[in-house]
């Protein structure tokens, strides 16, 4: 059997033959072609390799290691954030340093955008453009705050205890001599306790009591505090290193099984940062990150504290490069077109003329987009004056910027 005219054959079958009618089914319209076409990237970053990493690589790791005693911080941050040259990055698990922007365009969304200079800790570097970049922190990554001077201990010596000051006990830290396998092995393994008693009276019958792991245990650190309630101080710790606490069983002497709640397995050099913060009162601000080791820093928005009373208020939400306008006093006008699902929030109809006028606003307050944790602000209105079909609000003073 021949099978290229077998397959000439079927091929030339009637049947699969098609109209030119039939055949314009399959055609793409022209404005689908142009919209297929304008999507298309005329240019992908791709990552290739840093030929000097070598300058970078010890500012990586010093990067690391301020991260681990409490000099930088991971810092979750919103889709409207802007991002800076020098500063360091967590993307998917892998820091980089954004080494410099180069010059800016307006992007398709309006935003500022441009091709970028990325260093990355494994080695490599990238053109990646700013916007793609600035998605991806915000979806799936951290910024890493600026280096923080080191702060004084808050650990106490008796000579810094002042006459009204009351020593309520002591924090301590320590590590296990078990021989259990499963304690004896697990690397970082500590216990972070609140004594008013002696610490070394406190752990005298360590190989007795399961909180102890019915073993000896060796001390790590130990702070003399004052004015720190125990039980406030024991759920702070739980609640921050509730990721990383350590579970375990043990049978005291009885035969009784107990699973102790205050060993967790995290870095020394974490647990230090830590006790400093839940001492300095910082440490509501922050929660810990397992996976990178680090504290991360949490993202409160404040309040407002202006009072509004007697005030007449209209709430926008605008982009982030006209609230930057505004901010730095570029912008002077919010222009507002007058639609049909906005005529009665910026006009009114009058009933004894039965005519529509402009509502008038004392003040703007103004949001970045529509997070809520977005940037925002108060400024005054001096004047509301219409243009066909627009509204123009034009602006006074900044009462107050969040």
């Amino acid at each position: 059997m021949n099978i290229d005219k077998e397959l000439e054959a079927i091929f030339d079958d009637p049947l699969l033959k098609m109209s030119e009618e039939e055949e314009r089914l399959f055609d793409i319209p022209q404005d689908m072609r142009r919209a297929i076409a304008k999507k298309k990237a005329d240019y992908v970053a791709q990552r290739k390799l840093c030929e000097n990493f070598e300058a970078y690589k010890p500012l990586f790791d010093k990067v690391h290691q301020e991260l681990k005693v409490g000099k930088r911080s991971l810092v979750k941050i919103n889709k409207t954030a802007t991002l800076a040259p020098g500063r360091y990055y967590y993307v998917s698990g892998q820091m980089l340093l954004l080494e410099k922007i180069g010059e800016l365009r307006k992007s398709s969304n309006f935003l500022p955008d441009a091709r970028t200079r990325c260093i990355y800790e494994n080695g490599t570097e990238s053109d990646i453009l700013l916007q793609t970049l600035r998605k991806s922190v915000v979806g799936d990554g951290y910024a890493i705050s600026e280096l923080q001077e080191e702060t004084d201990s808050q650990f106490f010596n008796n000579s810094d205890i002042a006459s009204d000051d009351k020593v309520t006990g002591y924090i301590y830290v320590l590590s296990s001599l078990s021989d259990n396998p499963d304690i004896k092995t697990e690397k970082n393994l500590y216990k972070i306790g609140f004594t008013t008693d002696n610490v070394e009276d406190r752990i005298a019958n360590a190989e007795k009591e399961p909180t102890y792991l019915m073993a000896p245990v060796k001390i790590v650190a130990s702070y003399k505090v004052v004015n720190m309630n125990s039980q406030k101080f024991e759920d702070l710790v739980h609640q921050l290193l509730k990721p990383v606490q350590f579970q375990v069983s043990v049978f005291d002497n009885e035969g009784v099984e107990h699973q102790p709640q205050e060993w967790f397995v995290v870095p020394l050099q974490v647990v230090d940062v830590i006790i400093q913060k839940i001492m300095d009162g910082s440490i509501v601000r922050y929660t810990y990150n397992p996976q990178l080791e680090c504290l991360e820093k949490r993202v409160v928005k404040s309040k407002s504290t202006f009072d509004t009373s007697g005030l007449k208020v209209l709430t926008l939400n605008i982009k982030k490069a006209l609230f930057d306008d505004i901010m730095k006093g570029e912008k002077k006008i919010v222009y507002r077109e007058l639609k049909q699902t906005t005529l009665n929030k910026y006009t009114y109809l009058d009933e004894s003329d039965g005519k529509r006028y402009l509502r008038r606003y004392d003040a703007l307050r103004l949001f970045v987009g529509y997070n809520k944790d977005s940037e925002s602000a108060l400024v005054q209105v001096k004047d509301i004056t219409y243009n066909e079909g627009v509204v123009e609000y034009h602006l006074g003073l900044m009462l107050e910027r969040i």
